[in-house]
């Protein structure tokens, strides 16, 4: 049980190192933020009480010196300072490797640790005494130093008032009754619904009462008319947008419902107290129902008061209250709760499982053509999309969680560089699957070192270039369809692609009278052992790096983009998957066996006739609306035998913004696919990055489209026969 204990505190040391370590660096670029000061004091208060508690003394008492020393910056006794921030940063690190080595995966240095508690003191000494002589003209001695230090020693803990970012948002009480005509000028009234439904949680009531007998009935009218209740951050405004091609064809009436205001705690109004508030039922009428002894909805609908579709949509009205006034409760008692990252593969896992089997279940069901074994099998459909989205959203994190790590390396960097640089972000809060953060996070500590390294100046050399003496790294992260763009840009000295062509010929990476683009050039700095470095240093220069990232990039199904202005800084685009487990594919088919593409990737496919192969002489090239494609013959690849069909179809994907092409026989057309590995007898064999099981059963295999492509030179193709036939 200690153990289970202790492991727990672990987890939550990590989470509070991390915490810390952005809320120095936040502290560095603003020195009187007292909500910052206050952060790091109670991330080291905490450390220090559960460390002792779980018996991690040595954390205990380090950290309770480093809380001192806050708690008299807190009580402003002591100023924050850079020398501040740097013995803190480094005591942070320390934590760190104390907890690393308890689990054997670290060392830590007992003769640091203690460098680093001299030094606080000395500072804080050296401040306090400042302070008092400023004051009062006299000196202090060490006694009072000391005296001073145990009164402000930080054992008691500040609770600071906790705040909810996520709003709870208004409700709103919503009537929409649209002309019976409406559908004669095209609006569908279920598309406004749906609009509403994407504005916060809402519930939607179809009063009924309206519809005629069948003898009576035109099917061009709308008879139907909605009640709803919408709770949402959006605002009335919002709202009324969603009618505003329609508030002429309509009856619209938009009220505020008064939900969970001061004590949450009670309950929302009766059933009786709606109906009356709504206008559907008047207070005499309702005192004189309140004297049965039924239900008073049974009451109501027996006496022909209120009709029950009113019931109903009242009904309705109650249960959203009485559900969000719940969920705000539980809110209150518990936000999230911890899960092992094991138990969450395991999940997703099993969700991949039941995907596969519901393909196969959709596969039979589509051959057995039974009514009812089909609407089974859509509703498992259903439920299985719903679970497999849920699932993933789970393994979902913001890749901000990443982003205080770069900031400490861009503030160590630049100082061992003799350079200024600052680090700004945006997008924060993009999520991806924790798998792809994790894989993700060197090879983006790579470009980031390189853009301070080769890109940004040194401050005199800005200043003389009439540039601020300050350099600047973004780094960028936002949603793309079913994939993340993180961009890393600098205002540095850009790329010299006269450089790093000397480079490459020097190299034998390419002929020294090569015709190459702007970007093909930038793309050599990929190749291994690559460096137009002129000495090797702790940073760079030894030719390790890029292809490092290009590899780790290309491994996550990803794609790395270079663009550069000589004097004005690079540009590095990734393009990664949202997740590792399950993505989107196109499924094709050569000779008997299947094979599946990401399908991010995919721009379009193509007919490829004899004709055009005959057309081209000999080369794979495809005339492409007056563009000229590569293409890679899957068939002749895979040596897979039979007859060729006349006519075959050319996938045309984009790797490293240059198209490139795959020929194969069909194409079956797109396809979830749940990936699995090949193992490890398997695991070399080039082209193939993984396995899928379709529904019949069959295996089919997932191509690694960028090795492939890799292995047919395609550069070379591109700069030689390519451009010959054009300049044909």
């Amino acid at each position: 049980m200690i153990d289970k204990f202790r492991e727990s505190f672990k987890e939550e040391a990590s989470e509070l190192l991390a915490e810390l370590e952005t809320a120095l660096l936040d502290l560095e670029a603003s020195p009187e933020d007292t909500e910052l000061i206050g952060r790091v004091f109670r991330a080291m208060h905490t450390l220090k009480g559960s460390g002792a508690m779980f018996g991690f003394d040595d954390i205990a008492t380090f950290t309770h010196e480093v809380e001192t020393v806050f708690d008299l910056v807190r009580n402003g006794v002591i100023p924050v300072s850079r020398e501040l921030i740097n013995l803190t940063l480094a005591a942070r690190d320390q934590v760190k490797g104390m907890l690393q080595a308890d689990e054997g995966t670290g060392t830590w240095d007992s003769a640091v640790t203690t460098e680093i508690t001299v030094s606080l003191k000395k500072l804080a000494a050296g401040s306090i005494q400042a302070d008092v002589n400023c004051q009062t003209g006299t000196e202090v001695t060490n006694s009072q130093v000391s005296s001073s230090e145990s009164t402000l020693s930080g054992d008691e803990l500040t609770t600071a008032k906790q705040f909810d970012p996520s709003s709870e948002g208004v409700t709103y009480r919503i009537r929409f009754a649209p002309v019976e005509n409406i559908f004669m000028n095209g609006t569908n009234p279920v598309s406004l619904l749906n609009e509403l439904r994407g504005l916060g949680h809402c519930c939607v009531v179809a009063q009924t009462r309206n519809i005629p007998s069948l003898t009576k009935i035109n099917p061009e009218s709308c008879y139907l008319f909605w009640d709803v209740v919408l709770t949402t951050t959006c605002g009335i405004n919002a709202i009324q947008d969603v009618f505003i091609f329609v508030e002429d064809d309509c009856e619209l009436k938009i009220e505020q419902m008064q939900v969970g205001t001061g004590d949450i705690s009670g309950d929302y109004r009766k059933l009786g107290e709606i109906l009356v508030e709504r206008g559907d039922l008047s207070t005499e009428d309702l005192g004189k129902t309140l004297s049965g002894m039924k239900r008073i909805g049974e009451v109501l609908v027996e006496s022909g008061l209120v009709t029950p579709d009113r019931i109903n949509s009242a009904l309705t009205e109650q249960n959203h209250a009485k559900l969000l006034i719940k969920e705000r409760q539980s809110q209150e008692v518990a936000a999230s709760i911890r899960v092992p990252a094991e138990k969450l593969d395991i999940l997703v896992n099993l969700v991949g499982e039941l995907v596969t089997v519901q393909a196969r279940l959709s596969q039979t069901a589509a051959l057995k053509n039974e009514s009812i074994l089909t609407s089974i099998a859509e509703e498992v459909e259903r439920l299985t999309g719903e679970l497999r989205d849920n699932a993933l959203n789970i393994r979902m994190l913001p890749i901000g969680s990443t982003f205080s790590k770069f900031q400490r390396l861009v503030r160590d960097l630049s100082n061992e560089l003799g350079k200024e640089v600052e680090m700004t972000t945006e997008g924060a809060e993009t999520e991806l699957d924790k798998t792809v953060i994790e894989r993700l996070s060197d090879p983006l500590v790579h470009l980031i070192r390189n853009s301070i390294d080769h890109g940004v100046e040194l401050p005199e050399i800005r200043t003389a270039a009439g540039k601020d003496r300050k350099g600047t790294v973004h780094l960028t992260a936002v949603h793309s369809g079913d994939s993340v763009l993180i961009t890393i840009k600098d205002d540095g000295a850009g790329l010299d692609k006269d450089a790093i062509r000397r480079k490459a010929v020097e190299k034998g990476l390419i002929q020294e009278n090569a015709e190459m683009s702007e970007k093909e050039i930038y793309s050599l700095i990929f190749a291994p052992g690559f460096s137009t470095a002129q000495k090797v240093t702790s940073v760079s220069g030894r030719g390790v790096g890029m292809d490092v990232v290009k590899r780790a990039i290309d491994a996550l199904r990803g794609t790395i983009e270079l663009s550069s202005k000589r004097g004005n800084g690079t540009t590095i685009t990734v393009r990664i998957p949202l997740t590792l487990a399950i993505i989107e594919s196109l499924l094709v088919k050569i000779g008997d066996d299947r094979f599946v593409l990401p399908l991010s990737i995919v721009d379009e496919c193509v007919e490829l006739s004899r004709t055009d192969i005959a057309n081209a002489h000999g080369r794979n090239l495809a005339s492409v609306r007056g563009r000229l494609i590569p293409y890679i013959p899957l068939r002749e690849r895979f040596r897979v035998t039979g007859e060729v069909p006349d006519i075959q179809q050319i996938v045309i994907t984009r790797i490293d913004g240059i198209q490139v092409g795959f020929v194969v026989d069909h194409v079956i057309g797109e396809h979830q696919t749940v990936i699995k590995s090949l193992g490890k007898m398997y695991k070399n064999i080039e082209g193939i990055s993984g396995a899928t099981i379709l529904g019949d059963g069959d295996v089919a295999l997932i191509l690694d489209i960028q090795q492939l492509a890799r292995r047919e030179e395609l550069a070379e193709r591109l700069a030689g026969g390519h451009r010959e036939l054009l300049a044909a």
